[in-house]
């Protein structure tokens, strides 16, 4: 479907959005310190940025010089609109706090641009955090996660776009778990310098696409058997 799918959201997920705060009421925890614990350590952030040169704390990224080319611009990171959160229900209809199985979340990104015959190829890395509300358990959780470079404007043009799926277990001992993701094939010719000044890369959960992937192809349909 491309990159602009990301900037939708299903009905039911949508309606879902705030499930996340009353499921861990219902539990009878804080979010805060479901979100607290031994994955935050100074050793995985510095695990996730060693990817890096220059990256800073946060899930966007400013524009910054190309380390191999200081006079051209290495375009920044954002998180797409719509689409920094994810939730999954047990049930897709009338969801409500209890049907929660998992939140996903983005906490993390960096990037890095490097020049090459003309073309400019950017490392985008991602790192975030999968939750499990009430109906959560123990198991293998898809993440459907979609990288674009677009080049805004009145008219914003989507240049590469980049949808993949990876997956994170989860122990049955845990109640959230952390994800990275580095994708390195977003790769274009440079445009003028004006030109690249506009360009951004987005990050973020692509439900529509995964959605999609879900769905068993179409089977072609045979051509009606002519009459003798």
């Amino acid at each position: 479907m491309g990159e602009g799918n990301i900037r939708e959201r299903t009905g039911a997920l949508r309606g879902a959005a705030g499930l996340m705060v009353s499921a861990a009421v219902l539990c009878g925890c804080s979010l805060a310190s479901s979100v607290g614990s031994s994955d935050d350590s100074p050793s995985f952030a510095s695990r996730f940025t060693s990817f890096f040169s220059g990256a800073t704390p946060g899930v966007t990224q400013p524009h910054s010089p190309t380390p191999s080319a200081p006079d051209v611009e290495c375009p920044g990171v954002d998180i797409r609109t719509g689409a920094s959160t994810m939730n999954v229900a047990a049930k897709v209809a009338d969801a409500t706090a209890g049907d929660l199985r998992y939140q996903l979340s983005f906490g993390q990104t960096a990037r890095e641009c490097t020049l090459q015959g003309g073309a400019m190829s950017i490392k985008v890395g991602v790192q975030g955090r999968v939750i499990l509300g009430p109906m959560g358990g123990p198991g293998q959780v898809g993440i459907p996660l979609r990288y674009a470079v677009v080049r805004e404007g009145p008219q914003p043009k989507t240049i590469v776009t980049k949808f993949k799926r990876i997956s994170v277990t989860v122990a049955p001992s845990q109640t959230h778990v952390q994800f990275v993701d580095v994708e390195e094939g977003l790769t274009f010719p440079v445009p003028p310098k004006p030109e690249l000044d506009a360009y951004v890369v987005y990050v973020g959960f692509d439900e529509i696409s995964e959605q999609n992937e879900k769905k068993p192809p179409r089977s072609a349909k045979r051509p009606a058997a002519r009459q003798q």
